[in-house]
């Protein structure tokens, strides 16, 4: 093909430039606000574009020539050539028409597009970026909100209906778990923790959504006029989530957690920092699952068991549970060590038992204690805050925050050796 036909192929979209070339050197454009032109530029700079990527389709088209000898993944010859075969593909700047040879035999329905490959085409209409933006839009509230803000209509010229914007979005997470199969094994450094974390978030479902007790008991939950604070009424489901990264650990001491006296520049030290993080979650799988899929990925990275384990969790007793079986069946020995700032929410609710909200008094109540609970000191501050709440005569309302983080702390304590974790990697 000649220089002169390729720049035949570009007329389109050069007649297109020249018109916004022209219309921005008119008398009338010199009158427009700057915010006129932006708009302008905006809706006639997509379709300039479109047009563009329209032209490179067609040039695309009269460079492709015939293939002999194409066969199907089954061996069957394809013989029967079809040229100019049209598919619409939905991009982020518009519909467009792509034309390429399609390979048939009589009798088989699906025809073989070479030229889809080499273009890395998705099997639907939806361009892979169109789907990215359709996912990135959708996460910020509900599919309609996707939709009736425009999101997707401010930034292309494409309207999707909330069926096909659905679907983008799960095609888009379609290929999450072969992502992560097929990605190569991180590089750690000598000195570096095999890190394992799981945590449980409460969603707000629908109710036909709901597994089968939790809707039973939504059913049975008589309406209220008002939901009181932290009221649930058995509308969520549990999505379990996990986390799998290397950390190279940093030897700290409480005062660089809590900002205390001793610590006279004010700002403790740098913690470590997560690398090649990997991420799981699951609406659909309980629990026991997702902790097999996490522990799958730790020992795809580390089969040997030969680095130090670490397994940052919440403290919940099923979670514990999953997590010890699942080291149990792999023979590996794993430190487990509760979040620091799920435990630091205990010792609030305790505060709150004994002093009123935004009383100063409260907060310099809790550093002390969560000061003592990184020294090592659990036990001991598990006994002063149930021996407070005793000397206090609280009624039984008052005193059950302080009773439930007594009992955590307590039952918590083989986690909570926070003091041997701030020196070195590990704690048994």
């Amino acid at each position: 093909m000649t220089a002169t036909t390729k720049t035949f192929l570009f007329d389109s979209s050069q007649i297109k430039f020249e018109r916004i070339a022209g219309t921005l050197q008119s008398p009338e454009a010199v009158t427009l606000s700057h915010s006129d032109v932006e708009n302008m530029l905006q809706a006639q700079g997509r379709e300039l574009m479109r047009v563009l990527f329209q032209d490179h389709l067609n040039l695309r088209t009269v460079c492709e020539s015939g293939i002999e000898g194409i066969v199907d993944a089954q061996g069957v010859p394809r013989k029967t050539i079809e040229r100019n075969k049209k598919r619409t593909l939905t991009t982020v700047f518009g519909d467009l028409d792509d034309r390429r040879i399609a390979y048939r035999r009589c009798g088989l329905f699906t025809n073989i597009h070479p030229a889809d490959a080499v273009l890395n085409l998705p099997d639907k209409q939806y361009s892979f970026g169109l789907r990215r933006l359709a996912a990135i839009e959708s996460t910020r509230g509900s599919f309609e909100d996707a939709i009736e803000v425009a999101a997707l209509t401010r930034t292309t010229e494409v309207h999707l209906g909330k069926r096909q914007l659905e679907e983008q979005v799960l095609l888009a997470a379609a290929d999450f778990n072969s992502f992560y199969t097929i990605t190569s094994r991180p590089k750690y450094e000598p000195g570096d923790v095999l890190v394992i974390t799981a945590d449980g978030k409460g969603i707000n479902m629908r109710t036909e959504a709901l597994r089968d007790a939790t809707a039973k008991a939504a059913q049975s939950t008589k309406p209220a006029t008002r939901l009181v604070k932290g009221q649930k009424c058995n509308g969520k489901r549990m999505a379990e989530v996990g986390g799998v990264y290397y950390a190279t650990p940093v030897t700290r001491t409480p005062g660089d957690i809590l900002n205390t006296s001793d610590n006279a520049s004010g700002k403790g030290k740098d913690g470590p920092v997560a690398k090649d993080k990997w991420l799981t979650a699951s609406v659909v799988e309980n629990a026991a699952t997702v902790v097999s899929d996490i522990f799958n990925e730790a020992e795809r990275r580390y089969p040997d068991h030969a680095l130090t384990w670490v397994v940052l969790v919440e403290g919940n007793i099923h979670q514990l549970n999953c997590i010890k079986t699942q080291a149990k069946a792999r023979k590996v020995k794993v430190n487990i060590v509760i979040d620091f700032i799920h435990m630091l929410e205990y010792v609030w609710k305790a505060a709150h038992s004994f002093y009123k909200e935004n009383d100063p008094a409260a907060e310099a109540w809790v550093a002390e204690k969560a000061l003592a609970i990184l020294c090592g000191r659990a036990g001991i501050v598990a006994a002063a805050i149930k021996r407070k709440a005793t000397c206090l005569h609280l009624d039984r309302g008052k005193r059950e925050a302080a009773e439930t983080c007594n009992k955590y702390l307590l039952n918590k304590i083989p986690y909570l050796k926070y003091h041997i974790a701030l020196k070195r990697p590990c704690h048994n």
